[in-house]
This record gives structure tokens, sequence and C-alpha cells, in this order.
């Protein structure tokens, strides 16, 4: 393989996704990298959960990857392993999918502006847990899912993108989670792309 030719290509940004279980929406954000113009390559895939499905999902498919566990150690050495892994795959944005740990302040502020989250509601309503049951009990005629950037407040970041799934009589929060599950896996790709481009 020769360089790639000089234009207007610009090299592509390296991506770091963080998961704690089976990782879907990290395998949505893998298959878009394959794309030609996508402007991301997945760099390295992490997680607190040395067992998580979504790690042998990745490195089976030639994704690099890397398990911390947080038990017996206090946060700020376990992010400072979680950062160096990043640092070391020369990571340069970071997505949460379906990372389940909160980031404290100052792993926020070391990643300030690069670090993007996938949250199913749309944002700002429902931030946090349960939030389709939240959803279903207020009576909202639609849920969905928001990406934003992370700040230190939780999912309090600007959103980028949304996509919306209208709430069905009878929908229970189990329904309702797949059907914007399905939606999340076509908006995260897409919105972060964008976003890595602009």
């Amino acid at each position: 393989m020769g360089e790639p030719s000089g234009g207007a290509s610009s090299p592509k940004k390296r991506l770091g996704i963080l998961i704690s279980g089976r990782g879907s929406n990290m395998a949505s954000l893998v298959a878009a990298a394959a794309a030609p113009d996508c402007p991301y390559t997945v760099a390295l895939v992490a997680s607190d959960k040395p067992e998580a499905a979504g790690l042998a999902w990745a490195a089976e498919r030639g994704v690099a990857t890397f398990a911390q566990s947080p038990k017996g150690m206090p946060k700020a050495e376990y992010e400072a392993k979680i950062d160096a892994a990043l640092r070391e795959a020369g990571v340069e944005a970071i997505a949460l999918a379906g990372y389940m740990r909160l980031l404290s302040d100052d792993f926020v502020a070391r990643w300030r502006g690069r670090i993007v989250n996938i949250h199913p509601s749309l944002l700002p309503k429902y931030k946090g847990l349960d939030t389709h049951a939240r959803a279903i009990e207020a009576g909202d005629a639609e849920a969905g899912a928001s990406v934003h950037i992370v700040t230190e407040e939780l999912d309090g970041g600007e959103v980028l993108g949304q996509a919306r799934v209208t709430i069905l009589p009878g929908d229970t929060a189990d329904t309702l989670a797949a059907r914007v599950l399905a939606e999340e896996h076509k908006l995260y790709p897409k919105t972060l792309a964008a976003w890595l481009r602009g």
C-alpha cells in the first residue's frame, strides 16, 4: 500500500470507545468506520469490565482493546490507567457507548471538548437512569436518544443530534428501549462523523 494521495481528504481522527457491556453502539461505530469517507478510525475499545462481551467482539475484528477493573482501586488510579491506554493508542476523541461509570471532573477536564456520549432520552429531559420508564410514566408522546458533549454536569453538555421514537400504546420500558436502541445505532455514527468533520 502506498501513501494516500494528496488532496482535500484530511487524516482520520483516532477514536477511543469506552464500553461496559455488549457494546452494540460501539459495534455500530466500528462498522461505520469501515466506510472510506468516515472521518474516524477506531484506535481502541476500552472497558471497566474485563469480561464485557463487546471487548471480545472488537478483538475478533482486529480492533485494539484494553480492560481495567476499577475494583479495589481509587477512582483516580483507575482513570489514570484508562487515560494512559487511550493516550498510548494515540486517541484524539472519546465516544462513550454504554459506559456505566461516571467520569470524574478531572478526567473530563483532561479531555475537554473531546468526549461524546449517547443518552437514551431527548435531553434535556430525563438525565440519568430509567429514562424509558420515566418517559412512559410522564405520558410523553415521544422518547428517543441524544448524542451530546460530555461535561462535568451529568448528561448536561451541548446536544449534537437526536433521534425521536413514538411511544406506542402498551409500550413497556423494554419494548421502547429496543426501538430507541435501533435508532441509536443509526444516530451515533452519523452524529459523531459530523462532529469530527466540524
